[in-house]
């Protein structure tokens, strides 16, 4: 957040509300950072001109807010430069009650969506109107060559201050274009792969002790997918702590069978059943085998649960780093922790929300505990290993899980802290 939007909408009655809510020091930060312009970079002018709609905020003479839903063809708000957009007015209703407003009090609000990835950028500013006679130039920068609708005036705002707002309770929604493309894409997926040949149900495939039926699959993401695996009998299945693994047994397409490793995602606090999420990868390997042939009844022999990730056992806090499909034993391990009451915090990055698998039930399990990050969402926060490192407590015990970069990075900024070395704990996923 800049300070220039917080300068703004930070009033007093609002820090006295976050004050009381708790807020307050969370947020003080943003009002001590050295003023700056509120200047438009290039992830915000990639997406306002991405949009096709947008929602206004405007004040009345009565002081009365009013909202106007906008919009055109994508692009139709245009960024005019760093700290100025406008856009075509075109002939509505004729009320007239936002440019009436506008005469009045130049003060705008706009919020810009981005339904199907859960985004959303606010913008504070004050505008002007124009038209053919005042600025007939200017107004004809703001036109869309091919749209029809007739314009009546042009609409120019002078940012003083932006901020990206989380995607909580965001449902995603989706235009029609996107949604022919999206079925366009999965149709041409489909007709692509060759299917695979799937396991019998009444083959059992492997030779370790334990006798596994899988009861359930469901679909955490495009990509990954979670199977459920119960005892033949429907017994108590061995404890398997936070951080274990188990060594599945695959049939690849030409037949031979390889182990690989996958960590257990489920409660450990469950004995029931065991749970296992899977990233397919399109590349071939097991993870692509399993989703072309595990399915409901599928049995597999395997060994015991093996557990090279152990958590800590005292009071100590903790501080869970996952990145991608390494939130699995990371997921475990903050069930664990929240049960045996020791403060964690659990830091979850991936490249986009659709990416991230339990990522609405790590939410709604721990509040003001699940931080979410990613690497590829215009607009969003980005994973600060040092600085997330820098503020944990000085006994906390640092566990991450994920591919090489990340964990290189954490090992990288806890050295350079001076962390001794077994406060860190990681496995890695290739």
């Amino acid at each position: 957040m800049s300070s220039a939007f917080a300068d703004i909408a930070f009033t007093p009655n609002v820090k006295a509300m976050q004050t009381r809510m708790g807020s307050r020091q969370a947020y003080r930060a943003a009002e001590h950072e050295p003023p700056e312009e509120p200047a438009l970079g290039p992830y915000e002018i990639a997406f306002i001109a991405a949009r096709d709609s947008f929602y206004q905020g405007t004040v009345s003479e009565t002081g009365w807010p009013y909202v106007q839903h906008r919009g055109g063809p994508a692009g139709f708000l245009k960024v005019l430069d760093a700290r100025t957009l406008g856009y075509a007015d075109f002939s509505g209703n004729r009320q007239y009650v936002s440019v009436g407003n506008l005469v009045g009090d130049d003060r705008v609000s706009l919020f810009l969506m981005d339904y199907p990835n859960q985004t959303r950028l606010k913008i504070l500013g004050r505008a002007r109107l124009i038209d053919e006679d005042s600025a007939p130039e200017l107004l004809a920068r703001l036109e869309t060559p091919d749209y029809r609708a007739r314009v009546e005036r042009g609409v120019i705002i002078h940012i003083e201050g932006f901020d990206w707002n989380c995607p909580k309770y965001i449902t995603p929604r989706y235009a029609e274009s996107q949604v022919v493309q999206r079925i366009k894409e999965a149709t041409a997926a489909l007709t692509a792969q060759t299917p695979a040949p799937q396991l019998p149900a009444t083959e059992v495939l492997g030779h370790g002790e334990l006798a596994l039926t899988i009861s359930g699959v469901r679909q955490l993401t495009p990509r990954i997918r979670a199977y459920t695996l119960r005892a033949d009998d429907w017994a108590d299945l061995p404890p398997a702590k936070a951080g274990a693994h188990l060594a599945v047994p695959v049939r690849r397409p030409d037949g031979a069978v390889v182990i690989r490793q996958y960590s257990l995602a489920g409660d450990p606090g469950r004995r029931d059943a065991y749970e296992v999420a899977v990233l397919r990868q399109y590349e071939g390997g097991g993870a692509q085998a399993i989703h072309d042939t595990w399915q409901l009844g599928t049995r597999l022999r395997v060994a015991l649960p093996i557990n090279h990730f152990l958590l800590h056992g005292d009071s100590r806090p903790a501080v869970l780093i996952a990145g991608g499909i390494g939130i699995t034993p990371i997921k475990a391990m903050a069930q664990t922790l929240g049960r045996r009451h020791v403060a964690f915090e659990l830091h979850y990055t991936a490249r986009t929300p659709i990416d991230m698998a339990y990522r609405e039930q790590l939410a709604g399990d721990f509040p003001g505990r699940c931080f979410t990050y990613y690497s590829r969402q215009p607009g969003q926060p980005r994973l600060d290993v040092a600085e997330l490192l820098r503020r944990a407590a000085g006994d906390a015990v640092i566990y991450v899980c994920g591919p090489r970069p990340l964990i290189a990075a954490v090992r990288s900024a806890a050295s350079h802290l001076g962390m001794a070395p077994e406060r860190v704990q990681y496995e890695s996923f290739s």
